[in-house]
C-alpha cells in the first residue's frame, strides 16, 4: 500500500512539473476512477409531481425493517396477494416429469416390521409370558410378566417380514393379538 502511494505521489509530481493534465492518471488509479464515475453519474431527473418526490424521499429514509412493514401494510391495504413467481420456465416441465415418474412407481413394499403385542386372552397369560421371556433374552420372569401386563407393547423391532409372520403365528396360536407395524 505504501509503495502504491509513493508511486502515485511520484507520478503526480512528475505530471505536475511537466504541466500535463491529471486526466490520464485518474483513469489509471482505482480510487480516482471511482470518484470520477460517481461524480459523473447523472442525477435522476426530478419527478414532475412534487408529491411523488416527497414520497420517494420519505421511503428512501426508512430502515430495512420499516420498509418491510410498509410493504406488508401496502399489500394488505391494496389487497395484493402473494404470487409465487416461477424461477425459470424450463424448470416447470422438469418438475412435471418428476411428478409423473413418482406416480408411475409403485410404492415400495415394507420389508422391515415391528411386532407389537396388542392384547391377549386371560387364560393364555402364562404361556404368553413364557414366550415373551424366550423372545427377549434379557428379561427375567418378573420383567416378562410386567411387559405382558403393560400391553400394547412392541415385542421386536426391525424384523424381516418372514420372521415377523412366523412369530405372529406362534403368538396368535397361544391366544395373543399381534400387529405388524
Amino acid at each position: 500500500m505504501a509503495s502504491r502511494c509513493y508511486t502515485l505521489l511520484c507520478s503526480t509530481s512528475r505530471l505536475a512539473s511537466a504541466r500535463i493534465a491529471l486526466a490520464p492518471l485518474a483513469s489509471r488509479s482505482r480510487w480516482l476512477a471511482t470518484e470520477t464515475v460517481s461524480s459523473s453519474a447523472a442525477a435522476p431527473p426530478p419527478p414532475s409531481d412534487p408529491t411523488i418526490g416527497r414520497i420517494v424521499d420519505d421511503i428512501s429514509g426508512l430502515t430495512l425493517l420499516q420498509a418491510a412493514d410498509l410493504v406488508t401494510l401496502l399489500k394488505s391495504r391494496l389487497n395484493i396477494q402473494e404470487i409465487a413467481m416461477p424461477a425459470a420456465s424450463a424448470a416447470a416441465p422438469a418438475a412435471a416429469q418428476v411428478e409423473e415418474a413418482a406416480v408411475e412407481e409403485k410404492p415400495k413394499e415394507k420389508t422391515i416390521f415391528n411386532l407389537k403385542l396388542q392384547s391377549f386372552d386371560a387364560a393364555a397369560k402364562p404361556k404368553i409370558i413364557r414366550e415373551v421371556k424366550a423372545l427377549i433374552p434379557n428379561l427375567t420372569l418378573i420383567d416378562a410378566k410386567k411387559f405382558v401386563e403393560s400391553v400394547p407393547q412392541v415385542l421386536k423391532e426391525n424384523m424381516p417380514k418372514e420372521d415377523a409372520d412366523k412369530l405372529k403365528e406362534v403368538l396368535e396360536k397361544l391366544g395373543a393379538v399381534v400387529v405388524l407395524e
